[in-house]
Order: C-alpha cells, then structure tokens, then sequence
C-alpha cells in the first residue's frame, strides 16, 4: 500500500509551487538519473508505467517517481533501479498529474 499525503491550501487557493522554472519531468534524464534508474524506467515503460517527475531536494539524492498507466499506483526509482513499491512521499492534489 502507498501512502500518499496530499497537501491542501485549505481552500484558499494559494499555490504552493516550489518548481518555479523547473520542468517535472527534466529534458537531462541521463544526467541526473543514475544508469539503473534508467534501465528500470525502459524496462517498465513496456509494462504502461511512466515517469511522473523528478523530485530534487537541495544537498539530497535526486527521486523519481512513476505511475502505472491507471494511475492508480505510484512509486519510486531507488538508485540502484530497484522500484519501490510503497514510497513515503508527499503528493499534491490538483497538480495536473
């Protein structure tokens, strides 16, 4: 089971985008990508999965994230290409993804 937080405004309407001028899904996959995060992101793309973004903390490991073509499940890409099926990580509602 994925835990996903969903972050709300509380209906203010605010947003609180911290990707200002960053694309999601970044053009330099292979450069911020490790080669086994890549290998697994081709292998499961044949299976319908697709890379939803790139998180990239500041000082921090890069975290891909992926969703089954329901989007239904969501994961993340470890660094050694393992995908991880139950991620802890926070989602935002309404983002579009």
């Amino acid at each position: 089971m994925v835990e996903i937080i969903l972050i709300s405004d509380g209906g203010r309407g605010m947003s609180h985008e911290k990707r200002i001028g960053q694309k999601a899904v970044p053009e330099n996959l292979k450069e911020i990508l490790s080669e086994f995060q890549m290998m697994t992101l081709n292998k499961i793309a044949g299976f319908g999965w697709e890379l939803m973004f790139v998180r990239r903390p500041l000082f921090q490991e890069v975290v891909p994230v992926v969703r089954n073509h329901e989007g239904a499940q969501v994961s993340v890409l470890e660094k050694d290409g393992r995908i991880n099926l139950e991620p802890r990580i926070d989602i935002r509602k309404n983002q579009g993804y």
